[in-house]
């Protein structure tokens, strides 16, 4: 763990940028310059990103249908994607869903389980979060001693069951598509989303004892796609305090109004708009009613809205970049990072001012990647 103090860098305050130097030892950023000068002209150094919500991981653990054997490697091979993007904590979004395959319950168990036994050996602070079918009504008595084993701390109620055409007894898209992913016939799958459709009416109890449970237990929980004020409402009843992903302006400002925490996906705002023609992000921000981006399914993102924000002119550089690195550590209870302020980790990225790319990321003092010109500077 080196000891540097970075200096002729443009470094990203929460007031804005300064040529003072940066300096950090043993893991945190201090006050007083300490350890090798290392000139960083034309640079900028900013506050490592953390990540939300993201499931680009999955592209390294089943790069085709079926699993790799030993998910540990997949992992290292995410890390390095994270850190080349500058994310410096990353929490990993893993389904278990009747959907089955990659968002079953046995995938997940070695998803969980490989995050357990490999995070320690990383460099970038990789944490899970479990994205769960809320009608999977089988599973509740079982899932908090399981969230407990594999060391989830973030849970996310989702319900992706198409209601609507299984009510008009409707045979639901891409059904066999999915059922052989599944490895599941589609007459057996439709089957079970029939079942689990049926007997809805016992979900909200369920839920009530369930997230009590895991509310005790200390785990943040989240609601996925909230749509109405009222479906909000019932979710912070719950103590589910964070929405991810609102698709109605009214979804969010509910959550807004009322303290919870509001999470969009960067490729949003990337695209300028939702790739499936849901609630803006940029509209959110513009209103102040976004606490923080998330790479949901492309770990460039989170980078690339936070510049194109500033870049906009739709806020300073100093409020985009707090969209990726201090609002998303503030709603996930880390106080430990997303400034740049003395006696917090050395979690960093070093953009290239003329291209805006990573060219360096420090996580706790060590780095987890280094390429280019900047390589030959640390290594001078």
């Amino acid at each position: 763990m080196p000891n540097l103090n970075l200096i002729n860098a443009d470094v990203l305050h929460p007031e804005g940028l300064s040529c003072a130097p940066l300096s950090f030892a043993d893991g945190l950023i201090l006050e007083a310059p300490v350890g090798r000068r290392v000139d960083l002209t034309g640079f900028q150094v900013l506050p490592g990103i953390v990540d939300l919500h993201g499931d680009a991981f999955e592209r390294h653990l089943a790069p085709r249908r079926g699993a790799m054997k030993q998910l540990s490697e997949g992992l290292v091979a995410a890390e390095a994607e994270l850190a080349a993007n500058g994310i410096t904590t990353a929490i990993l979004a893993q389904f278990v869903s009747w959907e089955g395959g990659l968002r079953g319950l046995a995938f997940a168990d070695q998803v969980f389980t490989g995050i357990r036994d490999t995070a320690p050996e990383l460099v970038t602070d990789v944490r899970p979060q479990l994205r769960f079918e809320t009608h999977m009504l089988d599973l509740y008595d079982c899932l908090p001693q399981r969230i407990a084993d594999w060391g989830v701390g973030y849970v996310v109620f989702n319900d992706h069951l198409p209601h609507d055409r299984l009510a008009q007894g409707k045979m639901p898209k891409r059904l066999v598509g999915q059922a052989l992913k599944a490895g599941r016939s589609p007459e057996s799958h439709l089957a079970q989303m029939q079942e689990m459709h049926a007997r809805r009416d016992e979900v909200p109890a369920a839920l009530d004892r369930l997230c009590a449970d895991l509310a005790q237990r200390g785990v943040k929980m989240g609601s996925h796609d909230d749509q109405t004020a009222e479906g909000r409402a019932l979710w912070r009843a719950r103590a589910v305090t964070l929405a991810e992903f609102p698709e109605t302006q009214e979804a969010a400002e509910a959550a807004h109004v009322s303290g919870d925490a509001v999470i969009m996906g960067a490729p949003n705002v990337v695209r300028g708009g939702s790739h499936n023609g849901n609630l803006s992000a940029l509209d959110l921000i513009s209103m102040g009613l976004c606490h923080a981006l998330a790479s949901d399914y492309h770990y460039p993102s989170p980078r690339r809205a936070a510049l194109m924000l500033a870049q906009s002119g739709l806020m300073d550089l100093a409020s985009a970049w707090a969209l990726v690195s201090s609002g998303p550590a503030q709603v996930l209870g880390l106080t430990d990072r997303g400034t740049l302020a003395p006696g917090k980790r050395a979690d960093l990225v070093v953009l290239d001012k003329a291209t805006g790319r990573v060219s360096a990321t420090f996580v706790a003092g060590r780095v987890s990647f280094m390429s280019g010109v900047i390589a030959e500077r640390f290594a001078a």
